[in-house]
């Protein structure tokens, strides 16, 4: 029966289910070739998730076909062991030189190839950040001043993603072309709202839909500061990127909605009612919460002495930094507006975190939050309110001890939040 007493672990349970339905094991053996291939077989890849799909690839990959070779990299602390295909680290979110070695030996990998030859391209969320590779004359410091000023303006990941592809070796199609003529299969767990597979990981093995123009608008939208170098490259034709690969095909393995639908059917089989919201909910991230809050009060005035309510969503909101830097993830500070906005509301309990076990470059996935959260930050004699406008939820949930913290889930779907109202 759940109560007060375990609502907190109902949810934790909750979030670890829907971890597992997101992680790529048993889920690619559908994507297998149905015929031995008859050249070289070379799987590279990137994301938080890419370890994982590797070591997963290996296992299932039939014993009588070609042998595997290739090269993956994923965030530090995100490896997994690997018998044939290298697994190398990199920084996120911000890029550093490891991850432009790993772009370049990912691009090494599929050089030189002829048609017989296969390449499987494995994408999750995060590979933009870790195969930085400039082109032209610029430099990795001028990608990480563009980053910094990305992530702090709060713009969207697709925006991000069309500027990041742009600027890259191996982003936006230029990976399936420096694979030609070689087929190469992108393979992809996704995380960005629409599950559009251009923009996973900026795309590296698909066709790019985003053009020039696109990037001067986000540009002047979001008032982005370009270094010289990159404003004279953005000028040139060969800024542009493919926008035919014909020796291109992709998939997406795992979605959002895959992951949050199977976390529904479990609650719901946990007799409890579920209203599920979708997982394309994006914007600032103590807006949504207000909308959040409102729901959920107008649900537990509505449903007194009925089965419990889980009010769950996915997607990606954003946190646009002021002159404080603060500490904690955009999922902290989901949670620590709807603290404000619940004020104390008792019978409601919220998890929020990011599935890939991070939320902002802290060590916590997200936090809980239960009725008397406000009171508990009171007593330590913190501010909500203050907290909430220096963006620090870390230090908030730090002081209640309802930070969560996991280990790397090797995987990632964006944004999960569960509130519960009993």
């Amino acid at each position: 029966m759940l109560n007060h007493t375990n609502a907190i672990s109902f949810l934790q349970q909750l979030f670890l289910y829907t971890i597992k339905e997101a992680s790529p094991i048993n889920k690619m053996s559908s994507w297998l070739p149905a015929q031995k291939p008859r050249g070289q077989v070379i799987v590279v890849g990137a994301g938080k998730a890419a370890a994982a799909m590797a070591a997963e690839w290996e296992r299932i990959w039939p014993q009588n076909y070609p042998a595997l070779s290739g090269v993956v990299v994923t965030r530090y602390g995100h490896s997994v062991p690997t018998k044939h295909i290298k697994v190398l680290e990199a920084s996120h979110p911000l890029p550093d030189s490891a991850g432009q070695a790993a772009a370049q030996a990912l691009l090494n990998a599929v050089s030189g190839l002829n048609a017989d030859d296969q390449v499987y391209y494995l994408v999750s969320g995060g590979a933009s950040a870790l195969t930085t590779l400039p082109v032209a004359d610029i430099t990795l410091t001028d990608k990480q001043n563009i980053n910094r000023q990305l992530l702090s303006h709060g713009v969207p990941i697709d925006a991000m993603n069309t500027l990041r592809k742009h600027l890259s070796r191996i982003k936006g199609g230029r990976l399936a072309a420096a694979a030609a003529p070689a087929h190469i299969t992108t393979l992809a767990i996704s995380d960005v709202v629409g599950d559009d597979i251009s923009t996973i990981g900026s795309g590296a093995a698909v066709a790019d839909p985003t053009t020039l123009a696109d990037i001067e608008r986000i540009v002047n939208q979001y008032q982005i500061d370009l270094p010289s170098s990159v404003a004279a490259y953005l000028h040139t034709a060969e800024a542009e990127t493919p926008k035919n690969l014909p020796n291109s095909s992709a998939h997406i393995i795992i979605t959002p909605h895959q992951a949050l639908s199977a976390a529904q059917h479990w609650a719901q089989d946990q007799d409890i009612d579920v209203l599920y919201l979708g997982d394309r909910i994006g914007g600032e991230a103590r807006e949504v919460a207000q909308v959040m809050a409102g729901i959920a009060l107008f649900q537990r005035n509505l449903r007194q002495n009925t089965k419990p309510l889980l009010i769950l969503s996915g997607g990606e909101t954003t946190v646009t930094l002021n002159q404080q830097q603060g500490r904690g993830g955009r999922n902290s500070e989901f949670l620590l507006a709807l603290a404000i906005a619940l004020n104390g509301a008792d019978n409601i309990y919220a998890l929020a975190a990011d599935t890939d076990g991070i939320d902002g470059s802290e060590d916590n996935a997200g936090a809980w939050l239960t009725p008397d959260s406000l009171f508990k930050a009171h007593e330590a004699g913190l501010c909500a309110t203050t907290l909430l406008q220096q963006h620090r939820a870390y230090d908030f949930f730090a002081s209640t001890e309802q930070l969560l913290l996991t280990t790397p889930t090797r995987t990632n779907i964006n944004d999960f939040r569960a509130i519960l109202v009993l």
